[in-house]
């Protein structure tokens, strides 16, 4: 429901919500239904937020703003830790923490180990169960009521995020527990990401969408160059990095397809995203032991873990 044009009459109300949870517990998909836009991407792979994504949904007099963290999982390399630190840092700056947990997985030993950690964090909680369509209601009472006597949270919420359930009943939770205050962003707004991030985050979806089993997550994407021409369309340069030659001739595929085919997926997406005709061009080129390099860490929105 996007916002009247003019002000509204009364108090406004902004307020962060960072969404917590494993990896694949169903946060960017969540995300994307919350905004009503797509803001942060979804793919098979764990672990595929990095920096903080924030989506911002306007609700009448509310402008609530969406913290997608990355996923919090058992950190192996200095990627992952640099993650997990952000996650729990983006989860300690909000209004309103919502843990969300897949209820197909229920209380596995990694939401065990959020939950120990959220005790400690004393501001607003919510629980959201997704995944509520592939559960049996009996299941997804006794779960509910399983987690609620770990931690204290304000309510429970059952969704599906995939087709969209229960998600008007949380936004309109949200709009009425942020804090009193001025907007914080421009109501037309769906993210505070530069598009030029944007743009690459897309890109590096459609990688992760057709080599999911092949590439590994580490793997990254940067815009190079955007250049809007007369015509009224933008010219786009992005280049993936990967770690090693073998994994560049993946990315190309057998006389290019590869790359074509994913080149093609990210320029009709981000050419809707901008609403104006894109061309995109793509390049692959090897980075050794990037993800020890502080400067990309910044890059990514990421804290150097040292």
């Amino acid at each position: 429901m996007p916002a009247d044009a003019d002000a509204p009459d009364g108090p406004t109300r902004a307020g962060f919500v960072a969404l917590i949870g494993a990896p694949n517990a169903g946060k960017s998909t969540l995300l994307n239904q919350l905004v009503g836009t797509k803001v942060s991407i979804v793919t098979h792979k764990v672990q595929t937020t990095r920096a903080i994504i924030r989506g911002i949904s306007m609700q009448g007099a509310s402008q609530v703003i969406f913290v997608d963290t990355p996923g919090i999982f058992r950190p192996k390399r200095r990627l992952d830790r640099a993650m997990v630190d952000t996650a729990w840092g983006g989860a300690k700056d909000a209004d309103i923490v919502a843990l969300l947990i897949d209820a197909r997985k229920g209380l596995d030993e990694q939401n065990e180990k959020i939950l120990e950690k959220l005790a400690d964090i004393k501001l607003k909680k919510i629980l959201i169960l997704n995944k509520i369509d592939t559960v049996r209601r009996d299941s997804l009472l006794a779960l509910a009521q399983l987690i609620n006597a770990r931690a204290q949270f304000e309510q429970t919420f059952m969704v599906s995020a995939l087709n969209g359930d229960g998600v008007s009943d949380l936004v309109s939770y949200f709009a009425e527990n942020v804090p009193e205050g001025p907007w914080l962003y421009p109501e037309d707004q769906a993210s505070d990401l530069p598009l030029r991030m944007l743009a690459a985050e897309v890109t590096r979806e459609k990688l992760f969408l057709r080599l999911h089993e092949e590439l590994p997550y580490i793997s990254t994407v940067e815009t190079e160059s955007w250049q809007e021409r007369k015509d009224g369309s933008v010219r786009i340069e992005q280049t993936i990095f990967v770690e090693r030659d073998s994994q560049k001739s993946i990315v190309l595929g057998k006389r290019g397809q590869t790359i074509k085919a994913i080149s093609q997926a990210a320029r009709e997406e981000i050419s809707q995203m901008l609403e104006q005709p894109v061309h995109l061009f793509l390049f692959v080129k090897v980075r050794g032991n990037w993800a020890d390099d502080p400067e990309r860490y910044r890059e990514m929105g990421l804290e150097f873990p040292h």
